[in-house]
């Protein structure tokens, strides 16, 4: 079992910048990557970044390279999602995301925090 508690998120100006934060407890030796999903109003929810534990492997998406920066301390329980340069299309529920078990085997369990709202103005 793993436990995400997010914190960050609000209200920002396009162009504009915000800090996402989550703390994960529980199973942290078998909880490799860990990450950042987002669910926007009708739509599927999709990847954002992730981040290896071992050897801080990142993988972004196309639409938030070069814009967002994925990070974790050195214990590897918390990671973060640095997001500059935002768009209002960025606006969506924020879900932070562990993964439990093999994930590069494919025999993995998904863990996810409460969701953070970030909305982005024109």
């Amino acid at each position: 079992q793993v436990t995400l508690v997010e914190s960050g998120g609000g209200l920002v100006q396009a162009g504009g910048s915000l800090r996402l934060s989550c703390t994960a407890s529980g199973n942290m030796l078998s909880t490799d990557p860990m990450g950042w999903y987002r669910q926007a109003p009708g739509k599927q929810r999709e990847l954002v970044a992730l981040i290896g534990r071992s050897y801080g492997t990142k993988h972004y998406a196309d639409s938030v390279k070069g814009r967002f920066t994925i990070s974790r301390d050195n214990t590897g329980n918390t990671v973060y999602l640095q997001m500059n340069s935002l768009k209002p299309e960025d606006t969506a529920v924020y879900y932070c995301n562990a993964k439990l078990g093999s994930y590069y085997s494919g025999a993995y369990s998904d863990y996810w925090g409460q969701g953070t709202q970030v909305t982005v103005s024109t």
